[in-house]
């Protein structure tokens, strides 16, 4: 009995001492690394610069007030079709006069007296040549009667002559005189006109017409209303703004300075993120050959250069798309139809290059020097150290060394 239970006891020990050194075996055994696996592939790839731009009509034309004058309240909106030198886009007509404080009022009636006073005097001095002219055209008749007759001299007659070309020409300049001083006194009677003067208005009319058409200068569209209310307006105060949006819209994108040396003129663009279906093509058009220096959001101070945009897309693709819209510009400076290419996210720094661990048929992470060429953020190109099919290690810990296991997150969470 005795040496049943002592058989019994360690049989017991037995297995407690078995189930405990495969607990400490499998604790202590080996366990993959869980990560996430890429592949090494051939395919297209392309190397774009992304960046948000605005559309802008090239040629902006700005209707402007020809010559001071009031204004009428525009009538037109924007969005509304022009036709050049066709459609009234708005309407002057003549402002009137500023009204007269009492100093002012008082010094143009001075100055009205005044020129009545010139004017009646200028009259006095062409009475006053009339009957010199008048007396001299006598006196020369006289004279030649008595020089048909031998009684007066040449001489005479010359001076008869003279004098009546001389009391002619006096005449003349008192009548210009008086014409002056005419001027004047109405000079002098228009300092008087104020605004609430009825002959003004009259005047007005009669000289001027009631309005001055104000034309479009081009076909196109209304973009902006710059002034709308009536009012009495300076010469070249801005109106409205006219362009055309189906040919002359362009889109324009600031690019950090960086970016932009990598772009050239022709290069193509796809517009994205703009609100329609349809990604909408295009081509760099222009390059500035200057930079600015702008602020971005985190208060940076970058330089930007501006890149315009041709449309390739016909108007049909985009025809709610107009001045001054957000867009997304995808600028493609590199593609290739058939790259071999890896993830971005497999790439770590090993010295001076570029290395990947790379996954054997074991499960085990081998780290493979590479030598890359582009790089889109997404894939990179492989041109030396790969050759295909390989599966990559994404994202690699940084506790992963050579020749350890792995396995994949997505297997090891299922």
């Amino acid at each position: 009995m005795a040496r049943a239970r002592k058989r019994s006891r360690l049989i017991l020990t037995a297995i407690a001492a078995l189930i405990l050194g495969a607990a400490l075996v499998a604790a202590f055994w080996p366990q993959p690394i869980l990560v996430d696996f890429g592949e090494v592939t051939r395919g297209p790839m392309r190397v774009t610069i992304d960046e948000e731009g605005r559309t802008q009509v090239e040629d902006i034309y700005v209707v402007s007030t020809p010559v001071s004058g009031f204004l009428e309240r525009v009538a037109v909106e924007a969005g509304e079709p022009v036709i050049a030198r066709e459609t009234v886009v708005a309407n002057m007509r003549p402002s009137n006069p500023a009204a007269l404080d009492v100093r002012t009022r008082e010094q143009a009636r001075t100055a009205v007296d005044a020129a009545q006073a010139a004017l009646r005097l200028a009259q006095a001095d062409k009475a006053s040549a009339e009957a010199a002219n008048e007396l001299a055209i006598i006196d020369l008749d006289r004279v030649r009667q008595l020089a048909s007759t031998g009684t007066a001299s040449q001489a005479a007659l010359d001076r008869a002559q003279t004098n009546a070309r001389a009391s002619a020409a006096a005449l003349q300049t008192a009548e210009a005189a008086i014409a002056i001083r005419e001027a004047e006194l109405a000079n002098a009677r228009a300092q008087l006109i104020g605004f609430d003067d009825l002959a003004l208005a009259q005047a007005i009319n009669e000289g001027f017409g009631d309005e001055t058409p104000l034309h479009a200068p081009v076909n196109g569209r209304i973009l902006r209303i710059l002034q709308e209310s009536e009012g009495v307006l300076p010469a070249g105060t801005p109106i409205l703004e006219i362009g055309d949006i189906e040919t002359g819209l362009r889109v324009v994108v600031d690019l950090i300075s960086s970016d932009a040396v990598r772009v050239e003129v022709g290069d193509p663009v796809e517009i994205v993120d703009w609100g329609g279906d349809l990604t909408l093509l295009g081509t760099v058009d222009r390059i500035a050959p200057f930079g600015t220096t702008k602020v971005s959001a985190l208060g940076v101070e970058e330089q930007r250069v501006g890149v315009t945009i041709r449309f390739e897309s016909p108007v049909e693709d985009r025809p709610s798309l107009g001045h001054g819209y957000r867009v997304e510009a995808r600028i493609i400076v590199w593609s290739e139809d058939d790259v071999l290419r890896a993830p971005s996210a497999a790439l770590f720094r090993d010295g001076d290059g570029w290395a990947v661990f790379r996954v054997d048929e074991a499960g085990t992470a081998r780290m493979t020097p590479v030598t890359i060429g582009r790089n889109n953020g997404i894939h990179v190109e492989i041109t030396e150290g790969l050759d295909g099919g390989e599966v990559l290690v994404l994202y690699p810990p940084a506790g992963l060394a050579e020749g350890e296991l792995v396995a994949s997150r997505a297997l090891g969470d299922g």
